[in-house]
């Protein structure tokens, strides 16, 4: 059995120039924020330079069609894709019944169809390429996007991605943790969605689940309010830190939400996904209506565990190259990373090499750390000041 500890450690930050390393060169990151946590690997998918792959597809008219579609360019059968993510076709209905899953208005459809990488349209992104998950009604059903991580053994991780949403009234999306199970009550996931109908300042943050059949638990969910006169429907970078005692969330590096309230603890997915099914939570989108997630980047950090779904492959960064795992011998994290200390997306800060002089390069003052390691590869490292 795994056993993990969490053990709060006094470190001193320290004003210091940003030295920019290769991922390769890290034992361990450290995130910064209200609950600073140490993850062992990284990975971080680049989707601003894939002209090579970009094209939007026609919408599917018809179920079978929709079901049956391929992935929307070679992309989404490269390695580089499928060791981490895979694309998702279920659907809401219930066994060889037209009945359909909770409250749902009409059929609802997951096509890889649906996910493809985009070419910017000269609005106010930066980037050449994004990828774009979509959702479409159809006169007879809703068409939608998911992709998943191929393993569910994640257990506590940062991460973020730079996105907006756009388009119809009726639409959820969503970046989850979500641990699988067959009974509602004990559904394990902490999330992000945006709702197309409602205020477009406005976030829902959840512990899940966030009611059961007698009663709602408002205290696992927050309703929070964007800072700075920010939109979803602005390019917006969305952070959900999942560590042993609470669930933070962050837009643009502030935090706006951190719930404690039922925290996930067993091992999990990661989801992202672009929705409706006509209920009470999305509303009803009208036929026609379109709503999009666009994604420029995907980055995360996080520790695993033997609980979850475990394969010897190695972690992959896109568009190419491989992120390494750590070793999970017991050796001692000596070089450790931050994600968050540069300005320019992807690229890696040294924090501190415990080899060399012992530095956290971070603006000075004394703050609790939470170290979040197996135990059988926990290491406190003692920083001379």
């Amino acid at each position: 059995m795994l056993l993990w500890i969490v053990l709060p450690v006094i470190v001193k930050q320290c004003s210091a120039q940003v030295t920019v390393v290769n991922s390769s060169a890290c034992g361990c990151f450290l995130t910064n924020g209200s609950t600073p946590t140490y993850y062992s690997d990284r990975i971080f998918f680049d989707f601003r330079q894939l002209s090579q792959f970009s094209g939007v597809p026609d919408l599917l008219k018809g179920t079978s069609e929709t079901t049956k579609a391929v992935a929307s360019s070679d992309y989404f059968s490269s390695t580089e894709w499928t060791d981490v993510w895979s694309l998702q076709r279920w659907s809401n209905k219930i066994g060889k019944a037209d009945e359909l899953r909770g409250d749902a208005s009409y059929l609802m459809l997951n096509t890889l169809n649906n996910v493809y990488i985009e070419k910017n349209d000269g609005g106010n992104s930066p980037s050449d390429t994004f990828l774009t998950m979509r959702t479409s009604r159809q006169k007879t059903f809703q068409s939608v996007a998911e992709f998943q991580s191929t393993e569910a053994n994640y257990k506590y991780l940062s991460i973020r991605m730079l996105s907006r949403t756009i388009g119809s009234p009726g639409a959820c999306t969503a970046m989850f943790t979500y641990r699988d199970t067959r009974d509602g009550s004990n559904v394990q996931e902490a999330d992000i969605e945006m709702l197309t109908s409602g205020p477009k300042d406005r976030i829902q943050y959840t512990n899940q689940p966030s009611y059961n059949d007698n009663e709602t638990f408002s205290e696992a969910t927050r309703n929070g309010t964007m800072p700075n006169g920010s939109l979803f429907s602005d390019w917006i970078v969305h952070r959900l830190d999942w560590t042993p005692g609470r669930s933070v969330w962050y837009v643009d590096g502030q935090e706006t939400a951190n719930i404690e309230f039922q925290t996930p603890h067993d091992a999990s997915r990661v989801h992202f996904n672009t929705w409706s099914n006509g209920g009470s939570w999305t509303g009803k989108m009208l036929v026609g209506g379109e709503a999009f997630m666009q994604i420029q980047w995907i980055e995360m950090v996080y520790n695993t565990t033997t609980e979850g779904v475990m394969s010897d492959k190695e972690r992959r960064w896109a568009p190419g190259g491989v992120l390494s795992e750590r070793a999970t011998t017991g050796d001692h994290c000596q070089v450790v990373c931050s994600i968050d200390e540069s300005d320019t997306a992807g690229e890696i800060a040294l924090l501190w090499d415990s080899a060399a002089a012992h530095t956290f390069a971070h603006r000075g003052h004394w703050r609790w750390v939470t170290l979040a390691l197996p135990i059988w590869s926990l290491v406190i490292v003692l920083l001379v000041m």
